[in-house]
């Protein structure tokens, strides 16, 4: 088997209007499609930026995440988005109202990197 690609990313979050506020408002991702399954008592949307799809479902009822960095739990660790300037990045998150951790290199490709986290406390990453 040939994998061509990722075909999307899903997430979960708990607050509609705050999901939505940051990853179509300040992230700039579109929304594809909006759908509420009552079978599965969710909101399912999609959304895409620059050929990227992230898949969002909203569970109000969903358990937390477990505590970064020190409960790390099997799973998604962290989603890494690809820029070419991140201190430019990091600029216009911290302008947008969204903290970011201090600018550092990767310890094995020495590109800059940083950590941002989404309002569920999904760890997003910035990297040259």
């Amino acid at each position: 088997m040939e994998f061509e690609g990722i075909h999307h990313i899903a997430i979960i979050g708990h607050d509609l209007k705050r999901t939505l506020d940051f990853y179509v408002t300040k992230l700039d991702f579109e929304i594809i499609a909006q759908h509420r399954r009552e079978s599965k008592g969710d909101i399912k949307i999609d959304l895409q930026k620059n050929g990227l799809m992230l898949e969002v479902f909203i569970k109000a009822n969903a358990p937390a995440r477990s505590t970064y960095p020190e409960g790390e739990a099997c799973g998604l660790r962290h989603l890494a988005f690809t820029v070419l300037d991140v201190d430019k990045a990091v600029k216009r998150l911290n302008q947008l109202g969204i903290p970011t951790e201090p600018v550092r290199r990767d310890d094995f490709t020495h590109k800059k990197m940083t950590f941002f986290f989404d309002p569920d406390g999904l760890p997003l990453e910035v990297h040259e």
